[in-house]
């Protein structure tokens, strides 16, 4: 049985940015739409195809034609990570935007636990994986990613790169996102950061990939990171122009 939302909840936007997710995106928009309804009465659910290769972008339509509260925005050609991310975010038009991968290795049902800490005054509230459910390879080249940005940048959030997000869509008056690439998530943490938000941290479950494969873990992929998260450390701690009043 549908719990009935409180009248007053805020509007909710959620969104899946997917890139060759065919065999998970219609699982997770029904998952999202049910907890969604628990929620609140108004909310929508955007499904970012990055230009995928394979039947995602019809799924997706259908998916659109069946639920009204949903919609399709399709980008052409692969834009990357962090395009999907930032066409999520400039499209959401709610009051709070929540957002997590198009791969299944989180359950969108999961939202209700963050939705209780969105009090007045806090900004996001971010997951963090109780345990991650990946190749043991995977584990340890996180695990050093994760705490190695977390001393260049100066983050004190437990899960930098967890995406599993709740945040108002306000915070995007006070900051601009640049990136493409995966770095995004660690651009996005520092630039909250910097901009003074209150963030709240849910642990969250991570479930293994059951279908397609990460972009991210293989040798020229970890070294394009390692270049962008050098650039950006030089871009947001070294010169810090995000800081500067009225910079972009």
């Amino acid at each position: 049985m549908v719990s009935a939302p409180s009248p007053t909840a805020p509007g909710l936007s959620i969104f899946f940015p997917a890139y060759n997710d065919s065999g998970t995106i219609a699982s997770l928009v029904i998952a999202a739409r049910a907890s969604a309804q628990k929620l609140t009465t108004d909310f929508e659910i955007i499904v970012v195809n990055d230009g995928s290769a394979d039947h995602t972008a019809q799924i997706a339509d259908e998916l659109a034609q069946t639920y009204p509260e949903v919609r399709v925005i399709h980008h052409p050609a692969n834009r990357g990570y962090g395009g999907a991310l930032r066409t999520g975010f400039s499209e959401s038009r709610k009051t709070l935007i929540f957002y997590t991968d198009g791969d299944a290795q989180y359950d969108p049902a999961e939202m209700e636990a963050l939705w209780p800490k969105m009090e007045p005054g806090v900004d996001v509230v971010n997951g963090y994986k109780i345990s991650r459910s990946d190749p043991m390879h995977r584990i340890i080249i996180g695990r050093v990613y994760h705490h190695t940005v977390k001393i260049l940048f100066g983050l004190k959030v437990r899960d930098v790169d967890c995406d599993f997000r709740l945040i108002r869509r306000a915070v995007f008056d006070r900051i601009t996102l640049e990136h493409n690439s995966g770095v995004i998530c660690l651009e996005l943490m520092k630039k909250l950061t910097d901009a003074g938000c209150r963030i709240e941290e849910v642990p969250v479950h991570h479930y293994h990939r059951t279908f397609g494969k990460s972009q991210f873990f293989n040798v020229p992929r970890l070294w394009h990171t390692a270049q962008d998260v050098f650039r950006l450390w030089v871009k947001l701690v070294v010169v810090g122009a995000h800081r500067t009043p009225g910079a972009a």
